[in-house]
């Protein structure tokens, strides 16, 4: 469900302000549609899933190492000065254009269907972090859901002890303007009620901080309130009925896959970092097409050339034909198109043991993670037991403060009426009250014990949502 989906959903609206100022919009949300807001809108969230996205990328991009290559090209070259032979002979030309085309097709390539295979498997981790991130928010998000429940009931029970103790006040007061009541039983109500407002103003601040912590999972504006809906009593039937089966099997938990993802990952590598002991073997194929302008002498019209000149001077020895020479010079574009193809082999013989060396890393390395592997799996054994222990202990709790709220209350009954007919202290009522308003602080936290423990059990056994 998107931000905008819920926004559409909210159900309370205030919009009392001052002009130029920001309506401030209320969201009423159930702990399933905080959960799927925090999963669509977190930034940690995104980024994980984008991380997924990017080890695609790279997948495919190690896959098209497997692929021909095709390169083409092309140069001209203006020769400025050329070299030349006396007589105006040159070598070169003055204008050369030059295209080639080059095909390469991998036939036999050890590293790169290693790469391939070390892919797949950093897909996986990423995957598997990413599942990660979506567990860890899950549980995030029911804490700062679950901390803002037992804010508000706290809250409402203080305020609850308020009321009844400002009504002993009162009560209190009246007696004692009639002379009914000592001014030390008018004192003692009025400072047990001063004694309950910084309870209350400590609770109310941290209801405010609670949501502000919602809100920064949920991506929401700072414009948007957050109403949660509910109570802690919601949970109350599902909790004492026994709730779910619990198991102590952490073969879902996320860390633990991961170390075991690390531990294929560093495998792959040791394959990887053997192939560099293996040939390749590339076919490839060379097509060229070149022209230039290159002077070329005719020596057939140079030999005639001489004769004529030969005879038009007599047949003098050792007279250079310099008009003859020059006629048979000729220039014009010259083309060629050579093609080739072949296999190219390449066989490591020595590189100064570093191979060697990199293997015994990687296997220092796997022996490593498999050490951590086994210390990590004992340590969530431990975490697990211990969270199902807290829920078995929390849910007891709850059974003994339901029964503790119910002889309060009648406690702080009895006395009320005792203290209306000045058979009771106010010492006694106050006592009595304190019992009951404690009782109940002490069996709302009992139901947050369990459900928060509960969200950590399913954190580290890996459940999702």
């Amino acid at each position: 469900m998107t931000l905008c989906a819920l926004l559409l959903m909210t159900l309370g609206v205030s919009a009392q302000t001052t002009e130029g100022a920001t309506a401030v919009t209320t969201m009423q949300l159930t702990l399933q549609e905080a959960i799927d807001l925090a999963l669509s809108e977190n930034p940690t969230i995104k980024v994980a899933d984008l991380e997924v996205e990017r080890y695609d990328y790279v997948r495919k991009e190690t896959l098209g190492n497997l692929y021909p290559s095709l390169t083409v090209g092309g140069t001209y070259t203006y020769a400025v000065v050329k070299s030349e032979i006396s007589k105006g002979l040159s070598f070169g030309a003055d204008n050369t254009i030059a295209a080639s085309a080059e095909v390469g097709l991998p036939l036999i390539m050890p590293a790169v269907w290693r790469s391939i295979k070390l892919t797949k498997v950093q897909m996986e981790n990423a995957v598997e972090q990413a599942r990660a991130s979506r567990i860890d928010m899950v549980n995030a998000v029911k804490k700062a859901y679950y901390n803002i429940l037992l804010a508000e009931q706290s809250l409402a029970v203080l305020r609850s002890s308020e009321a009844t103790v400002s009504k002993t006040v009162e009560d209190t007061r009246v007696q004692y303007e009639h002379g009914l009541a000592s001014e030390y039983n008018l004192l003692t109500a009025e400072v047990q009620l001063s004694n309950l407002q910084p309870s209350i103003i400590q609770t109310a601040n941290s209801i405010d901080v609670a949501k502000r912590l919602l809100k920064m999972y949920l991506s929401l504006p700072e414009n948007v309130n957050v109403a949660v809906v509910g109570s802690l009593d919601d949970f109350r039937d599902a909790i004492l009925n026994g709730g779910e089966e619990l198991s102590t099997d952490i073969s879902e938990n996320s860390t633990l896959k991961q170390l075991d993802i690390q531990s294929e990952l560093l495998q792959q590598n040791l394959k990887l970092t053997q192939t560099s002991r293996m040939p390749t073997l590339v076919a490839f194929g060379q097509f060229a097409y070149s022209g230039n302008d290159m002077q070329r002498p005719d020596f057939s019209a140079m030999m005639g050339g001489g004769a004529a000149a030969g005879g038009a001077t007599g047949g003098v020895a050792g007279t250079t034909p310099d008009a003859g020479t020059a006629e048979a010079v000729k220039k014009s574009f010259y083309w060629q198109h050579p093609i080739s193809v072949g296999l190219s082999l390449s066989v490591p013989i020595f590189s100064g043991f570093k191979n060697t060396n990199k293997v015994k890393q990687v296997r220092n390395q796997i022996r490593q993670l498999e050490i951590q592997r086994e210390y990590l799996a004992k340590s969530t054994d431990v975490q697990v037991r211990s969270s199902i222990n807290n829920l078995l202990t929390a849910r007891e709790k709850m059974f003994a403060n339901e029964k503790t709220v119910a002889q309060a209350q009648k406690a702080y009954d009895i006395s009320n009426a005792r203290y209306k007919a000045g058979a009771g202290t106010i010492l006694e009522l106050n006592s009595a009250e304190l019992s009951l308003t404690q009782a109940k602080l002490n069996y709302s936290q009992a139901i947050y014990d369990y459900i928060s423990a509960k969200a950590d059990y399913d954190q580290i056994v890996g459940k999702e949502e």
